[in-house]
Formats: structure tokens, C-alpha cells, sequence
């Protein structure tokens, strides 16, 4: 496994074309692997997420089973002059030995980008459901405490002099940066609705088995669309 990242220089036409919509950014990273070749069988997961630290900090991140080659992002969306002088414009790193020293108990900061949903029915009179989006900071934040423990994982608890349970904030977590999305679909004329959030927090390992799985497979739904990868990294 591997985990890339990419700056964008936002103030190119080619990124903002990217950055308008997840169906563009999705077939840019796609097209990132010459050896991946998908099938309706068999389709190795790549995730992805945008970071958008500040209106000229936006950060691309990867998690593939494959090196990925974004010499097109650079020149579309980068600085090729600056990567022609010898630095090729991302960074990729070997993923697999951080994911082996994961243990139990060791306590992190993370990073998700995720489209928190539930099923609704449609009718009070009929069974039928329709997937909704949770579009309460306090939905999106049980929405994802539902998902520790098969998630390998515990957000950690304010100390008791820090927390304000009434406003029901009583984890080490922000849920923030809530986007609406309306694009086309390729090949489609329907379109694709999201709603998507950014939670930023700390977590303990409970299993580190189901934790890697979290981090190389995703959490939640529209994975192809900038959802589902959590990252982690040192405390303090």
C-alpha cells in the first residue's frame, strides 16, 4: 500500500476544474495507475480526499495499493516548471510498514472525510427506505461512533472539567467543513447529491486488524467520490 500527496496550485484553471466537481478529481486519480486496469469483478480500492487547509492550501491525498504516477496532475494542476528541476511534484510514501506497527492502545490524531447517511423511510405508511443524509453536527458525529467498534477504533473523551455533554460535545472530535455536492454522473443523465463532512479528532486503537482496514478500504459511502479515507498521525 501506498499513501501520495499532491498540492494543488489553485490558482491554475486546470485545478480549478478539478476542484469543481469529484467526478473530475476522481478521473484524474484514477488515471494515475497505467497498470490498473478495473473491472466490473474486480476493482482494487484507491481512496482519495481533498484537505482544504486555506483558499491556496488544498492537498490531495492518495491511499492505493499501487504507486501512482501524477505527472498529469502536475502538469495540469501543479507547478511543472518546479518539478522539471528535479523534484517530481508529489510525494509517495510506503504505507504497509506504518500499517504493521499499528498497535492496541496507542492513541492518534485523525483525519476523515466521509458522507454520513441513514436510511429514512419514504412513506410512514410503507417500508420502503431511501438513503438520507445527516445533515446535524450531532447526527454526523453518532453516525460515526456507531462505526468504532467495528472500526477497530475509540474517540477519546474530553477530561469531565472540559466537557459540555448538553451541547453534546463531550468527545475529542470537531466535525466540520460540511459540503453540499450536486454534479452529473458520467454516462448519465442523473446526477449525484452529497453531502460530505470533515471530522478532525483522536483516537485510541482497539483492534489494529479492523483499524487497517478502515484506513485502506474507507469508511461510509461515495468513496469514489472524495469520502471515506481517514488518516492518522502522531499526537502532540
Amino acid at each position: 500500500m501506498y499513501l501520495t500527496r499532491f498540492r494543488l496550485n489553485t490558482a491554475r484553471p486546470g485545478a480549478r476544474r478539478l476542484l469543481s466537481t469529484p467526478q473530475a478529481m476522481h478521473a484524474a486519480v484514477m488515471s494515475s495507475f497505467p497498470d490498473l486496469l478495473p473491472t466490473a469483478d474486480q476493482t482494487p480500492r484507491v481512496l482519495w480526499r481533498l484537505d482544504r487547509n486555506a483558499t491556496a492550501e488544498v492537498f490531495l491525498y492518495i491511499v492505493s495499493p499501487h504507486r501512482p504516477d501524477l505527472t498529469h496532475l502536475v502538469e495540469q494542476a501543479g507547478w511543472p516548471a518546479a518539478a522539471a528541476s528535479g523534484t517530481p511534484g508529489w510525494q509517495t510514501y510506503a504505507y504497509t510498514p506504518f500499517l504493521e506497527r499499528l498497535d492496541k492502545g496507542t492513541f492518534w490524531n485523525f483525519r476523515l472525510t466521509a458522507n454520513p447517511v441513514h436510511y429514512a423511510r419514504t412513506k410512514d405508511d410503507q417500508p420502503t427506505t431511501k438513503r438520507t443524509a445527516h445533515l446535524t453536527p450531532k447526527h454526523q458525529l453518532e453516525w460515526l461512533l456507531q462505526r468504532q467498534d467495528t472500526g477497530g477504533f475509540r474517540i477519546l473523551v474530553k477530561p469531565q472539567d472540559r466537557q459540555l455533554t448538553e451541547h453534546g460535545d463531550e468527545h475529542q472530535v470537531i466535525v466540520r467543513d460540511q459540503r453540499g455536492l450536486d454534479f452529473g454522473k458520467k454516462g448519465s443523465r442523473g446526477r449525484v447529491t452529497l453531502t460530505t463532512v470533515t471530522y478532525d479528532g483522536r483516537l485510541e486503537v482497539t483492534d489494529p486488524d479492523a483499524l487497517r482496514r478502515v484506513l485502506t478500504a474507507g469508511l461510509g459511502k461515495a468513496k469514489a467520490y472524495g469520502c471515506g479515507l481517514m488518516t492518522l498521525a502522531p499526537l502532540g
